[in-house]
């Protein structure tokens, strides 16, 4: 157990140490704990094979005592330097009868007291005579008075931290803050896309429109091509059959301009003929 408790210590000194665990360290006594742990508060000697609490030291400000799975059968009077003391778990030793736990009567705050699996539990009202044996025991073998399930180490955690952080923030709201700002952030990242969206489909629409023009644009020169070739043909034709170009000719709808153009071009030639004498009135 001595080297367990250096151990243990990691280099602090015995009025530094707080919480001690020493289960399945396998002693018969106590040994190597001392006076000088005077701020510790709890101990666990689970399943460690004690069969006395023979060299117990005065722990002045010890609270809670772990001493199940083990070989006692008495000498409890060794606790009663630990006034303090308010958790006692003996389940699973050896204690037979009353007077053996008769010494608990000076742990005046002792409240939760474990002696389940020992020979005492079978005597008759061991209850009721238990709970008059320490007036200030409030839990027996996880059990009140009336029978109500005593409070588990963790609810007694949750309890002391609610009412330590009662002035913080809950995590609750932190949590629906966070939720409403990321709703918040996705909502413009969705907007965002839409418009992107939005705007590709409008340029895809002006992208056709473009090319539509353009295709209309580029059908237009080709038939400016055809009618400009069938121009030129017909005036070359011209010179060769006058009537056709006359002013009672006929023409097709939409050629008016070309029939225009090509009574001037026949007056202008007639012109030239009769100045050259080779006019037929001449």
């Amino acid at each position: 157990m001595e080297k367990r408790i250096l151990l243990e210590k990691r280099g602090r000194t015995d009025d530094q140490i707080t919480e001690l665990i020493l289960d399945n360290c396998r002693s018969t006594y106590i040994d190597g704990l001392t006076d000088n742990f005077t701020a510790l508060e709890t101990l666990s000697l689970i399943n460690v094979g004690l069969v006395s609490l023979k060299n117990f030291p005065k722990l002045i400000n010890l609270r809670k005592l772990e001493l199940s799975d083990n070989r006692i059968s008495n000498s409890l009077s060794h606790l009663v330097g630990s006034p303090k003391l308010t958790h006692l778990n003996l389940s699973g030793n050896r204690i037979k009868d009353f007077d053996e736990l008769k010494p608990l009567q000076n742990l005046e705050n002792l409240e939760v007291l474990d002696l389940f699996n020992n020979q005492v539990t079978l005597v008759e009202n061991y209850r009721d005579k238990i709970f008059q044996l320490l007036p200030s025991l409030k839990y027996l073998d996880g059990f009140d008075k009336d029978f109500a399930e005593a409070p588990s180490d963790d609810e007694e955690i949750v309890e002391e931290d609610t009412c330590e952080d009662s002035d913080d923030v809950s995590l609750a709201y932190l949590y629906n803050d966070d939720l409403e700002e990321d709703q918040e952030d996705w909502k413009s990242v969705e907007g965002d896309y839409n418009q992107g969206d939005d705007d590709s489909d409008s340029d895809d629409e002006e992208g056709i429109e473009n090319c539509e023009v353009e295709e209309a644009s580029s059908d237009g020169p080709r038939e400016d091509d055809e009618e400009t070739e069938d121009n030129d043909d017909d005036s070359e034709e011209a010179p060769t059959d006058a009537t056709e170009t006359g002013p009672g000719a006929n023409r097709a709808p939409g050629d008016a301009g070309d029939s225009r153009k090509k009574a001037v071009v026949s007056d202008v030639r007639g012109k030239k003929r009769k100045l050259d004498g080779t006019d037929s009135d001449g």
